[in-house]
């Protein structure tokens, strides 16, 4: 591996210009080609297998009018009941019944109407059903719907749309995010202590980003894409490509300083960083793909695309970042005298020293020599061992805490900034009717067997209707060929609710008595039930993820260092990272501590956020593990004590892997004042 790096930097160094011109062309034409598909991104959180889905494939071949998508109109007066707004209600409904796109509408004076009607009399609720899934409706259909309601609304009359369909999240880059990536830089300039230099992973950085995110676009045009998938893969391709081009041009930069031939000097950076940087690259990538294993397809394609930004941020690295090199020369060689020469000169001179007598070095560098401050930390935790291990346990296992109440859920309405129509969809359908009103369920019936099917239809209906937590039931509708119908179920509680959770359950576990009673299968489904489903199948998966993300991690770490001991040392760590996170998620995002401060709504916890955090981390952690003990082997194979080579190691890769967390975490940080709590 070292020798095909080498000489894969030796020739990007030879032929700089026409590998800087080649990914600039891939970059430009990837964003190009990706913008001309047209691909859009859509929620779609289907899981096949589960008893909604499986409800819904049902629905669509034999009660297609009910299997598309549906939304809510939500009309509220101010000073005139709804009752007198009957006529202009009923007409606005026959003319959204005429949208293109749109199965039929339901006003809510309609004898299938579901408690449509506020009992103050000043809300009501216009159900649209409409042809096609969420995914599938077009952005036209959706105007035109809006359009329409619109009619609606006047100085005293409010007009709001709620429903998947209308729950469309909006992302972009901003000037908060540059202001993330301005901190970035701030870092590398610390770091080297030249402009020249930190800007180079950050251009490395940037041409990966375009060639990922012009193919995701493209992708996009083919397949699915949750519209948090995109920003993922921003957010993580962003940051490892600064974080890559960082390892590779400090080992250049201090191996100038000695005075090493640029050319020769580049080779060895990306056989040596650079190999590191390809085996932190790949274990990423593993882990997020390893998402695939869930079962989960939306999940799924996130890790992969996400894996695609790091493989292209890895391969900038390691040949975008050396062609650059080869065009500035011997440029970026630390300037004589400057304190990042001087650091790199007695960092040498310590390991010289170290090496002539390593048995007199314990835990730090000789006397004689002014120490870093990565010098001065390490000697101060190898004097005292126990008490710093103890301490940082007792840290985060306090920090973890929070995570034992770890509550998961889908967002919806109530999960979007007051200026979304759908967020003032979901209060207004709140206040008026109870939170259950923006999660309705749909019950499935099989009547096929049955030879009275509205006596028994009407029968299951008010054996739901006294199920603990129903608030309402609608009357059964029936197929045109009556052999399925659907009754519609108003919970007390919101979609997001555990209660809501313990109701799908109840109602399932009564289907097979009622199913022997009647002779008539039923299914609960809808888009809470699917949402239910989801972080059910998230929630089981949490742990099998944990031991194949934890067993790999030991698997890989054996194969680098030969060791059992440091394995098991990074895996535990890692656990202890992860809950640690966990609890602070919880304790913010959940309980609502200091909530405010980041312009979001306390609530539960995004259902597939824990596996994507696992997965972040997991390469994180095995990135820092590398590049630091790979260090103190290194020094321990040149002949140091296991003490000094520890202190060696650290103080030659604390500088470098606390920069590029440093980097990791203002690029992220800077996603977090646009207050959408998903991202």
């Amino acid at each position: 591996m070292a020798i095909l790096l080498s000489r894969i930097g030796r020739f990007a160094y030879r032929h700089g210009l026409a590998v800087l011109i080649a990914w600039l062309v891939l970059a430009a034409g990837s964003v190009v080609g990706g913008l001309a598909l047209g691909g859009t991104m859509q929620d779609s959180f289907k899981i096949p297998g589960t008893e909604s889905q499986e409800a819904i494939d049902r629905l669509g071949a034999v009660f297609p009018q009910t299997s598309g998508a549906s939304g809510q109109i939500v009309v509220h007066s101010t000073d005139a009941r709804i009752a007198d707004l009957e006529d202009e209600l009923e007409r606005v409904t026959a003319e959204l019944g005429e949208v293109d796109g749109v199965e039929n509408a339901i006003s809510p004076f309609s004898e299938y109407a579901t408690d449509a009607i506020s009992d103050d009399g000043m809300t009501a609720v216009v159900q649209v059903q409409f042809s096609a899934s969420s995914e599938e409706v077009s952005d036209a259909s959706i105007a035109e719907v809006q359009e329409v309601g619109d009619e609606l609304a006047s100085d005293t009359v409010q007009v709001e749309y709620g429903g998947q369909v209308f729950q469309a999240f909006h992302f972009g880059l901003s000037i908060i995010e540059v202001i993330g990536v301005v901190f970035a830089a701030l870092v590398l300039i610390v770091t080297f202590g030249s402009l020249l230099s930190a800007g180079l992973p950050l251009i490395s950085a940037l041409v990966a980003l375009g060639a990922s995110m012009g193919g995701i676009l493209a992708l996009a045009a083919f397949t699915t894409l949750s519209t948090t998938t995109p920003m993922l893969a921003l957010m993580i391709g962003l940051a490892v490509g600064i974080d890559y081009a960082l390892f590779i041009l400090s080992r250049h930069r201090t191996q100038l300083a000695h005075g090493t031939d640029p050319e020769e000097s580049a080779a060895t950076s990306v056989a040596t960083a650079g190999g590191s940087v390809v085996f932190a690259g790949v274990t990423v990538m593993i882990a997020l793909v390893g998402l695939l294993i869930v079962g989960i397809p939306f999940l799924g394609l996130m890790g992969v695309t996400a894996a695609f930004a790091v493989f292209m941020a890895m391969a900038a690295a390691v040949t975008l970042l050396p062609a650059i090199m080869g065009l500035l020369g011997d440029r970026l060689a630390p300037k004589p005298g400057s304190r990042a020469a001087l650091r790199a000169l007695a960092q040498e001179e310590h390991e010289d020293e170290a090496q002539a007598a390593p048995s007199e070095t314990t835990d730090a560098a000789p006397a004689t020599a002014r120490r870093t401050l990565g010098e001065r930390w390490v000697a101060l935790v190898l004097r005292a061992p126990i008490p710093f291990i103890l301490g940082v346990v007792a840290l985060l296992g306090v920090a973890a805490v929070p995570a034992t109440s770890l509550v998961l859920a889908l967002p919806d309405g109530g999960s979007y900034s007051e200026e979304e129509t759908a967020r003032r969809a979901h209060d207004l359908l709140a206040e008026a009717f109870g939170p259950g009103r923006n999660g309705p369920l749909v019950v499935t019936v099989d009547i096929t067997q049955t030879t009275d099917v509205l006596e028994d239809l009407d029968a299951i209906a008010a054996e739901l209707a006294e199920v603990p937590g129903v608030v309402s039931v609608g009357t059964p509708i029936p197929n045109e060929t009556v052999d399925t119908a659907i009754i519609q179920v108003i919970p007390s509680t919101g979609p997001s609710d555990p209660e809501t959770t313990e109701l799908v359950r109840h109602i399932r576990e009564l289907a097979p008595a009622i199913e022997r009673e009647y002779d008539t299968p039923i299914a609960v489904t809808g888009a809470t039930a699917v949402a239910i489903d989801v972080s059910e199948r998230l929630d089981e998966a949490l742990i099998p993820f944990g031991l194949v993300v934890v067993g790999l991690s030991i698997v890989l770490l054996m194969m680098v260092f030969r060791s059992v001991v440091v394995p098991l040392k990074a895996a535990l760590g890692y656990l202890l990272s992860v809950f640690a996170s966990f609890g602070v998620v919880v304790a913010v995002f959940q309980w609502g501590w200091g909530a405010e401060l980041l312009h979001v709504e306390p609530g539960p916890v995004l259902s597939f956020m824990p596996i994507l955090l696992m997965a972040i981390l997991f390469g994180l952690a095995m990135d820092y593990e590398v590049f630091l003990v790979s260090g103190m082997r290194e020094a321990y194979v040149h002949g140091a004590t296991p003490r000094a080579a520890i202190a060696r190691g650290f103080a030659g890769a604390a500088r470098v892997v606390t920069a590029a967390a440093l980097i990791m975490f203002f690029v992220f940080a800077a996603f977090v004042p646009e207050g959408m709590s998903m991202i």
